[in-house]
């Protein structure tokens, strides 16, 4: 999923391809996040307990932004199969609130904010790591988990414009990057993906620093014993940078 910035919610096309999005998936049981926005070894989960504050992990926006709530049930039992998947190694941080990268998206998708969500650090930047995290997660999937690796498919911020506006036509490294991100997902290329900073086009500028790319390959791990099947949910560009986003049947 590519999550955008706080002021997403402002965008009716955007926020309208989420919700719909939401609206077609059969409402998952709880959520297990993983965005780009949290980088903590060893693997970390936020907090289980009641009214646990968000992070506002963003600077310089709009009063209304640090306003937003998003107050899900608590995910104490997402929390003790995390540990019984991935071992004695998960910390928990019961203090950590979700990050905008998991409560932003999630407020257009499922508005009731019903759905417990759990997130989980990114103990690595390492694609093969990530995707041996995921491969661990994949039980939970299975038992009606909705695993979630939230970033953005291009993301250099070099490339962002607010006045030139979310319609802008993309700089010609984001669209090259989408698009082979896309034809690599398509062809269900695993060794291309877990290698995509030698192989993808435009790689070095589309991420010139992988965490926004990261949290794919824990979803990928997580789908890859069901196939890898999988659609491009929404696609297009916000401001330059490629929104796409896959789900995994």
């Amino acid at each position: 999923m590519s999550h955008g910035a706080p002021m997403l919610v402002d965008d009716q096309r955007w926020s309208g391809e989420l919700a719909s999005w939401g609206q077609e998936l059969d409402k998952p049981k709880q959520i297990l996040m993983v965005s780009a926005h949290w980088e903590e070894a060893p693997p970390t989960i936020s907090s289980t307990q009641e009214h646990t504050p968000l992070v506002y992990d963003f600077y310089g926006f709009p009063s209304k932004y640090y306003e937003m709530q998003y107050d899900t049930p608590a995910a104490g039992e997402l929390a003790t199969e995390v540990l019984g998947v991935l071992g004695p190694q998960v910390q928990q941080d019961q203090g950590r609130g979700l990050d905008h990268g998991a409560y932003v998206p999630l407020t257009q998708m499922y508005p009731d904010a019903d759905v417990p969500v759990l997130q989980l650090s990114l103990p690595s930047l390492n694609p093969v790591e990530l995707f041996e995290m995921g491969r661990k997660l994949a039980p939970l999937r299975d038992a009606g988990t909705m695993i979630i690796g939230s970033g953005f498919t291009t993301h250099n911020l070099r490339w962002f414009n607010p006045g030139a506006g979310p319609d802008v036509t993309p700089p010609q490294a984001s669209a090259e990057f989408d698009h082979w991100a896309a034809e690599a997902l398509e062809n269900k290329d695993i060794d291309a993906l877990l290698n995509f900073w030698e192989d993808a086009p435009a790689a070095h500028e589309a991420h010139p620093r992988i965490e926004h790319w990261a949290p794919l390959y824990v979803a990928l791990g997580a789908a890859l014993d069901s196939g890898l099947d999988n659609t491009s949910a929404i696609d297009g560009f916000w401001y330059g940078l490629s929104k796409r986003s896959w789900q995994f049947a």
